[in-house]
This record gives structure tokens, sequence and C-alpha cells, in this order.
């Protein structure tokens, strides 16, 4: 919904040179096609947008509509419940993690700023039911957030460390359990 961030996209994409085959639109999910061709879009990016919309249902239905047959592709990045659970224990708040466990939408409370939260079971179910085939789920954000950023800061090459143990982690089922955050291709027949 950021005129901000479209032109960012608009600046980015004349900077690489590929202006000519990147479009931005402003919108939301339920009206998508009423401002993006039916049809029309190779890849469609559906990046923090399901923890937000009121039917998540409805709202990749409309993603997968703007795909195209055949090959289009859909990239998911979605809040992880587990994240949410781990980092709520981390802090000492073993109340509101226990909540966030057992609420069916993954919530730790009523000042959650996060609506709803996924486990990769739940996006791989709502991807295949929007039509779409859905590949691995890759966990994004396992130890990010939970890294004191004094121990990224000082000690030597421990950004790239990190990284790299972000990198290997995101594949394996149990740190995409724990993940901050859930990472899904998913293709259009």
């Amino acid at each position: 919904p950021s005129p901000d961030a479209l032109f960012a996209l608009a600046r980015r994409a004349a900077e690489e040179g590929v202006a000519d085959r990147v479009h931005g639109v402003q919108g939301d999910t339920q009206g998508l096609l009423e401002v993006a061709e039916p049809g029309g879009y190779d890849m469609v990016f559906c990046h923090g947008v399901l923890e937000y919309v009121d039917d998540p249902r409805a709202g990749l239905a409309a993603v997968a509509g703007a795909l195209r047959s055949g090959g289009g592709t859909l990239s998911l990045l979605a809040a992880g419940v587990g994240g949410a659970v781990l980092s709520r224990a981390l802090a000492g708040r073993f109340t509101e993690a226990r909540r966030a466990l057992g609420d069916p939408d993954g919530r730790w409370g009523e000042a959650d700023p996060v609506p709803r939260r996924y486990t990769p079971a739940e996006l791989s179910a709502l991807v295949t039911e929007a039509g779409l085939e859905p590949g691995a789920v890759h966990g994004v954000r396992i130890f990010a957030d939970l890294v004191p950023g004094v121990l990224v800061d000082t000690e030597p090459d421990a950004l790239r460390a990190l990284a790299a143990l972000e990198a290997e982690a995101a594949e394996l089922p149990a740190f995409q359990a724990v993940a901050g955050q859930l990472h899904l291709l998913a293709r259009l027949p």
C-alpha cells in the first residue's frame, strides 16, 4: 500500500535496466484483479501480507488469479508462529509464549501487532487451496532476531557467519518451526 515502495521499485528497476519489464501496482489483495491483469504476471511477491488481510484464502485466490498459467510463481513470506513463541519465551514472557502457542492465529495477546501467524503446514495448505503447487518452506530470521546486536557488532566476521548459519538452517524442518518468518515459493500449474 506504500507509494514510497512503488517509487523505490521503479527507481531500482530503472537502475538495473529492466524498467520496461517491471511494473508495480498499488492495491489490496481483495481488489488485486481490479488493478492487475488476470493471468498477466510471471511472479507475484506477497511478503508480509497474509498476516494482515481479513480473508487470507480470498487474498491468495486473487494472487493466484494474477499469475500466468503454466509457470507463474508466487513468493510468499509470512510471520511464523514458532518464532513468536520462542521470542516471547526468551524475553521471559512465558504466559504470552503459551498463549501464542495455543492461539489459532498464533497471537500472544491483545497488544500483539501481528493479527495472524502461520506454521509451515498451514502456509502450504493455503497455497494448495488457492490452486498453486507449493515448493519447500524455508525459515527466515531463525537466529537473527534472537542474537543480541552487540554480539554481531563487536565480533569480527560475525554478520557473515550468522548469515551462513541462517542459510543452512533455513531448509531444516526443526528450524523452520521456530523461524520468525516463513518463505515459500509456489507455482501455478
